[in-house]
């Protein structure tokens, strides 16, 4: 964790500010990866990056950023976690995930949770600065096959898979139990009532039609959708 000089080139008083990102990717040659390239362009600059998700965390209530670039698995919280903290923390920050798992299997699950894009990680450079501009207006950044993806559901609603019914904290909570994560475990990671998780994992169950908490981890093994 830490914050970084060494990116920003301002030439003059009159230079508008680039755009303050945040990295968080628990491998050291990915965050470098990025920065290397993203460094190129005077509009954007490293300000800081993350190891982890209470790193971010850390980070980003003592710091102001313009765009989180966000990797979904990490070690201690993972991409959907951070994800709802940064929102409670600050609910205008600007969050684009970047993945290494197919569109298929997060970024609409993502984008409800509050982000603004998706990209895979082997998206070419360009298309991974075109997405940080266009999060960084303001604006939703979908990669061609993500929003191929949501345009289907639009047009198709009863072919999603199951796990893309289910709401955003039934989705947490669906990968918690699939994980192996006890609902007093989970009851007191996301600070509710064991009896809350209970009702949630009673609604996933139904939803998804399937019977245990085995199930569960067979279809998310079945599914990628475990790190």
């Amino acid at each position: 964790m830490g914050l970084c000089c060494n990116h920003t080139n301002v030439d003059g008083p009159h230079m508008p500010q680039p755009t303050r990102i945040l990295l968080v990717d628990d491998h050291q040659i990915v965050r470098a990866g990025l920065a290397q390239f993203i460094v190129e362009h005077d509009d954007l600059a490293v300000a800081a990056e993350a190891g982890s998700g209470d790193e971010a965390i850390q980070l980003i209530r003592q710091n102001e950023f313009d765009v989180v670039i966000l990797d979904i698995s990490m070690p201690d919280k993972n991409g959907i976690d951070t994800l709802r903290i940064i929102k409670q923390l600050k609910p205008d920050l600007h969050v684009l995930i970047l993945s290494g798992y197919p569109e298929t299997h997060y970024a609409v699950n993502m984008l409800r949770a509050g982000a603004n894009g998706y990209v895979c990680k082997d998206a070419a450079p360009e298309e991974v600065i075109r997405a940080i501009r266009i999060v960084a207006r303001g604006r939703r950044y979908l990669s061609e096959a993500a929003a191929d993806l949501v345009s289907d559901q639009l047009r198709h609603p009863t072919d999603k898979k199951m796990h893309e019914t289910l709401s955003e904290r039934e989705f947490q909570i669906f990968q918690k139990l699939a994980a192996g994560q006890s609902p007093t475990a989970i009851a007191e990671e996301l600070h509710l009532s064991v009896k809350t998780v209970s009702t949630y994992r009673t609604r996933v169950l139904e939803k998804m039609a399937l019977k245990t908490n085995a199930d569960l981890t067979y279809y998310a093994i079945k599914n990628a959708l475990l790190d």
